[in-house]
C-alpha cells in the first residue's frame, strides 16, 4: 500500500462526512440509500441477532446504530475522524482504527461485516485477514464487493464522478471493482464461503427510487434478486464467509 493512501482516504473521508447523511435517512426514508441499508442490515440481523458485531468502516453510525437493536453487542471502527465524530455523537461503540490493523484481540466477535469499505482498500488481502483474525471459529463474515458486472459499474464507468463535497467527486479516492469468481481468490484459507447477496441488481441510477411508481417496483425486485441466482450481476456483492473451526 502506498504510503500516503490510509491519510489520503482519512482526508476524503473526513471531508464527505459533511454531507453524507444528506440523501440517507432520516432525510430520504424510502429514496436509494434507504433500499441499500435495509438490504445490508437485514442481512447482519439474519447471522448476528444476540451475537457481538463488529462493522470495519462503521462511517457516521447509520448501520451500526441499527445492529445494536438486534445485537448482544455491536462496535465499529472507521478510518475517518470527521465520520467518526457523528458516530460517537449517536452515543455508539466506535473508534478510529484501519480495516488493516483492526484494534481487537483474535476470535472476538461472531459477526464481523464490512460495507461500501474494501473497496477503497488497496490491501484487501490483509483487510480480509484481519476481519477473519477478529472473528470467533465458526462465525461469520460478511465482505461487501463492488461488482463489475453491474449497471452500477456501467454507471460508474461512463457516467460522470458523482460529488461528495463542493470541491471533491468519488474519483478522488481509490476505488477497485472485483468480480465475484476474483473474490473467492481473495479469501483467506482461514475462512470458506458459504453464499452471497446481491444488492442493486436492478436499479439503474439512484434517481429512479425518487419516482414513486418506479421506485415501489425497484424495492419489490430487489428484494426478490437478493438471495437469489441474479445476486451475481448485484452492484454491491456481499460474500457470506464462514471462520473454519
Amino acid at each position: 500500500m502506498p504510503h500516503r493512501q490510509p491519510e489520503h482516504t482519512r482526508a476524503y473521508y473526513n471531508e464527505f462526512a459533511k454531507r453524507y447523511e444528506a440523501e440517507r435517512r432520516p432525510n430520504q426514508p424510502d429514496g436509494y440509500h434507504a433500499l441499500v441499508d435495509d438490504l445490508e442490515v437485514e442481512l447482519v440481523e439474519r447471522y448476528g441477532r444476540g451475537k457481538d458485531v463488529l462493522e470495519v468502516g462503521c462511517g457516521t453510525g447509520l448501520l451500526l446504530e441499527r445492529f445494536a437493536k438486534f445485537a448482544s453487542s455491536a462496535k465499529g471502527i472507521d478510518l475517518s475522524p470527521g465520520m467518526l465524530h457523528l458516530a460517537t455523537a449517536r452515543g455508539l461503540d466506535a473508534r478510529e482504527a484501519s480495516a488493516t490493523a483492526i484494534p481487537f484481540d483474535d476470535h472476538s466477535f461472531d459477526v464481523v461485516c464490512s460495507f461500501k469499505v474494501l473497496a477503497h482498500v488497496p490491501d484487501i488481502g490483509l483487510a480480509l485477514r484481519e476481519m477473519a483474525r477478529v472473528t470467533k471459529p465458526g462465525g461469520v463474515l460478511l465482505a461487501e464487493f463492488y461488482n463489475p458486472l453491474s449497471v452500477r459499474a456501467l454507471g460508474k464507468k461512463f457516467g460522470p464522478a458523482g460529488a461528495i463535497s463542493d470541491k471533491t467527486t468519488e474519483d478522488h479516492v481509490f476505488t477497485r471493482f472485483d468480480a465475484p469468481w476474483v473474490v473467492r481468490r481473495l479469501l483467506p484459507p482461514s475462512v470458506t464461503f458459504e453464499t452471497a447477496r446481491g444488492i442493486r441488481v436492478f436499479t439503474p441510477v439512484a434517481a429512479a427510487m425518487k419516482v414513486p411508481v418506479v421506485r415501489d417496483v425497484l424495492r419489490w425486485a430487489e428484494r426478490r434478486a437478493a438471495d437469489s441466482p441474479l445476486a451475481f450481476f448485484g452492484g454491491f456483492y456481499v460474500a457470506v464467509l464462514r471462520k473454519r473451526l
